[in-house]
């Protein structure tokens, strides 16, 4: 299922990244290379790049980075064959065939077909919604004040009351059973096929290349459940996607809102606040927290304000914080849920809630103050032992100190105190909160020693990237077994089989790596700041300390990991004879 190097290379070299970058952000000539606002994160000035002789694009903010498949992928969140075909009808270039082993050309046809099910079912959905059949579903709508804008926007429609209407319109486009039966729209008893979604409102869900994966619906009238999701299929994991991410993916906002319910999501996109997504009936998952940190790093939850929003709010706020995200709750009081929130007072008070959120620390703080009476001292003093349990849960002292300072502040109590309690109780917690890093003179040369031939071996890589005529210079002293990092050995060995074959193309070799972390280190190593004012013999200077530091850790490794005392000799030999060299590089 995978296309041959020498057709994603061509794909690549014929897809200019300057050209394709310069569609979705505004790129300003600086030097050699161009600069904007990166996509990836929120900034005010440009730190953003893209060189079009690397064909490669690296932000100096964020440390995203790659070549043209890479932007895309992470921009787009395309799969890879996705960016390929885009990137391939770009340019009008004819992909070939792919050879499919039956299994997988079953699997693909089978996914393929769900998809124009779903999307014909969704059009089905929409034209009861117009139909005189859905008049109630439409009062429905409009009464929740939504346009006719926004409820095409999200493909809004009907169920009718039938149990049939679905399934005989499907059949009678040629679907079977067999396939219907896959598809999470019909139940199936011994009477036959009848439609899982009778009389509600429909809400398609989509996956974010806007593929209609599953449906919502909620009853119209009297019934049992209120709302109802697809279930499980080839297509529709529900912990593994959002309600309204297709569109919230690209708002370009510094956040995205977390919601409960499809109303929430619909009346916040349309009040204009289109960063707004909500999990599919179910708690949010790791999985959930995990796709929501590729778009963005700050999260605003605005979960009901009642007893059950509370308590989805605080399960969902250690989750969000393990994917490394920066959590804030919205207060919605008086009011219950994002929807009745606008309705009420409108986008631009709402726009004041989100301005002055609450950090989700202080706002598990808040909820736990409410379970007890302050004003009782042994209620109070229980209050301050269960806070400084929590405040252990920091593991950095700075930000464990600024969240005891906050705590002091704001309940009226001595910073000392308070700290003195948290260590404390982090000791009775088997957790020495009170430690401060311990500074060991041996261990921090070691550390700094480590860092500092890794920047060797960076600074070297980049170096040979910038100007290829070193690889001749080096030929006899230099060779990718020198770099010890895995990831750097592996990029030199591309490297070098490129120089030996006459090309060298930094943007070719990140197609060698597959994950995104992986694709960021390798686009920093090809964007490592040399000085560029140095003169002939200052340069040559700087290029030697370079080569004598990654040479000898070479070396060394080598010698630690000799096999035989014969080998061990060979590089002792080796070494000293590089010590007598002096490599003239200008």
């Amino acid at each position: 299922m995978y296309y041959p190097d020498e057709v994603i290379e061509e794909v690549r070299e014929k897809n200019d990244i300057v050209d394709v970058v310069s569609e979705y952000v505004k790129l300003t000539r600086k030097g050699s290379s161009y600069f904007g606002l990166c996509p990836f994160h929120n900034e005010k000035s440009p730190s953003f790049s893209v060189s079009p002789g690397k064909q490669m694009y690296y932000c100096f903010g964020c440390g995203a980075g790659g070549n043209v498949y890479t932007f895309l992928m992470e921009y787009e969140n395309y799969t890879f064959q996705e960016a390929l075909k885009t990137l391939a009808d770009r340019v009008n270039y004819p992909l070939p065939e792919l050879e499919y082993s039956k299994e997988a050309k079953q699997e693909a046809d089978l996914k393929a077909t769900l998809f124009e099910i779903n999307k014909l079912a969704g059009k089905y959905y929409y034209y009861m919604l117009k139909s005189e059949h859905g008049q109630r579903a439409m009062e429905y709508l409009k009464n929740r004040q939504l346009t006719d804008e926004t409820i095409l926007k999200f493909g809004l429609g009907y169920s009718g009351k039938n149990g049939y209407d679905l399934y005989n319109y499907l059949k009678s486009k040629g679907y079977k059973d067999d396939i219907l039966k896959q598809t999470g729209l019909f139940n199936v008893d011994s009477k036959g096929f009848y439609d899982r979604f009778r009389n509600r409102v429909m809400y398609p869900i989509m996956n974010t290349n806007n593929k209609v994966i599953g449906f919502g619906g909620r009853v119209m009238g009297e019934g049992e459940p209120k709302y109802l999701n697809s279930p499980e299929t080839k297509l529709f994991d529900k912990s593994r996607n959002l309600y309204g991410l297709n569109i919230a993916r690209s708002s370009r906002k510094p956040n995205m809102i977390i919601c409960e319910g499809y109303m929430d999501v619909i009346s916040l996109h349309q009040a204009g606040f289109n960063q707004a997504v909500a999990s599919l009936g179910t708690a949010l998952t790791v999985n959930q927290a995990a796709i929501l940190k590729r778009y963005t790093d700050n999260i605003l939850l605005t979960y009901d304000s009642d007893g059950a929003g509370v308590k989805a709010a605080l399960r969902a706020i250690p989750i969000l914080k393990e994917a490394g995200l920066s959590i804030k709750v919205i207060n919605m009081r008086p009011h219950k849920d994002p929807d009745e929130f606008i309705k009420a007072l409108g986008c631009e008070e709402f726009q004041k809630r989100i301005d002055g959120a609450t950090n989700s620390f202080m706002y598990e703080v808040a909820i736990m103050e409410k379970d007890h009476d302050l004003k009782d001292p042994d209620s109070k003093t229980a209050f301050f032992k269960e806070v400084a349990g929590k405040l252990t849960e920091f593991t950095e002292e700075l930000e464990r100190n600024n969240y005891i300072e906050a705590i002091a502040n704001k309940y009226m109590i001595s910073y000392e105190s308070l700290r003195n309690l948290v260590n404390a109780r982090g000791m009775q917690l088997g957790i020495e909160a009170s430690r401060r890093p311990v500074r060991q003179k041996n261990k921090d040369n070691i550390i700094n020693k480590e860092d500092a031939l890794v920047q060797a071996q960076r600074v070297l890589l980049t170096w040979l990237i910038e100007d290829t005529g070193l690889f001749k210079k080096l030929e006899n002293v230099l060779s990718p077994k020198d770099f010890i990092e895995p990831l750097y050995n592996k990029v030199a060995v591309l490297l070098y089989e490129q120089y030996a074959g006459g090309k060298v193309s930094p943007a070719a070799i990140v197609n060698h790596f597959d994950s995104e972390e992986e694709h960021k280190e390798v686009a920093a190593l090809f964007n490592t700041p040399l000085r560029s004012n140095l003169n002939d013999n200052d340069r040559e200077k700087a290029l030697n300390e370079t080569l004598q530091r990654v040479k000898n850790n070479s070396f060394d490794y080598r010698k630690e990991h000799a096999l035989s005392v014969n080998e061990l000799q060979e590089v002792m030999k080796e070494q000293a004879q590089f010590q007598k060299m002096h490599i003239y590089l200008n």
